[in-house]
């Protein structure tokens, strides 16, 4: 696995964010592979809670000035970047005043999902997929992880099918146990499909909580890696129907046990 390319794509990140299953498992797979000479970048959303000057966040103006359509709004798409101290490893911020300045990440001071968690999981998908082909960094392995970042795998397979720079990518989605209650915008499907992705390609959305995001990126994945030890038996069940290949979960997270699974993926091009 030296010197091929893996791209983490992750709703949440330590050290910028609390410590959590996600955060702290996407940081650890990202600096174990680093660490035996993979490269590497990692991308999550900036939310408005990530102390910009603690972590030295600055904008890339190269990389920034874009505008993406969102159900036919033009938002403007600001990268930002930041190294991991120690790590020698650079992670990219998704940024938009609208969706991410806010004081929180999911939900409002009662605990509710925001209203637009929907429109923010598809900007950062497609801010994700442009920043790496202004980048022109062609990924051999795309590991997904978290529900903000569950649109990543339906737009490249989907929207973005005839970008080159992708075309030998394989995309590894991380499921864990649910992590909220409730559903997103119902709208979902309607704004997706504003993007030219057929309705038949969101029939799995019509309902948009939490399996149903999972199911949606797990069907348009190559290889899944359980990243909780309980899983929904709904989510579990739809892996083994679907015939993906699948990392059993394993609580020491040695490299190995991930670089070898990419390999083999990697392999199968060849």
């Amino acid at each position: 696995m030296k010197d091929k390319r893996v791209l983490y794509v992750s709703s949440e990140v330590i050290p910028y964010l609390p410590e959590t299953e996600i955060s702290s498992t996407a940081f650890n797979v990202a600096k174990n592979a680093h660490s035996k000479g993979v490269q590497t970048r990692i991308f999550m959303p900036r939310y408005g809670v990530i102390n910009e000057r603690r972590h030295q966040l600055h904008e890339v103006i190269r990389l920034s000035g874009m505008n993406l359509i969102i159900n036919d709004m033009d938002m403007p798409l600001i990268i930002k970047v930041a190294s991991i101290p120690k790590e020698r490893m650079q992670v990219y911020f998704i940024d938009n005043e609208e969706y991410f300045k806010r004081k929180a990440i999911f939900t409002d001071e009662d605990d509710q999902l925001f209203s637009d968690n929907d429109e923010r999981a598809i900007f950062f998908a497609k801010g994700v997929v442009e920043t790496v082909k202004k980048l022109n960094w062609a990924p051999d392995i795309i590991h997904v992880h978290g529900w903000m970042a569950s649109l990543l795998p339906l737009y490249l397979k989907k929207y973005y099918s005839e970008e080159p720079l992708f075309s030998d990518s394989k995309i590894v989605t991380s499921v864990y146990e649910k992590d909220f209650e409730g559903t997103l915008n119902k709208e979902l499907a309607n704004k997706i499909q504003f993007d030219k992705i057929g309705a038949g390609d969101t029939n799995t959305l019509k309902k948009p909580d939490f399996e149903a995001l999972m199911k949606v990126a797990v069907e348009n994945s190559d290889a899944v890696m359980y990243g909780s030890e309980s899983v929904a038996k709904n989510i579990t069940g739809f892996v083994n129907e679907k015939k993906l290949p699948a990392l059993e979960y394993n609580s020491d997270g040695t490299p190995e046990h991930y670089l070898n699974f990419y390999k083999s993926l990697i392999d199968q091009n060849s």
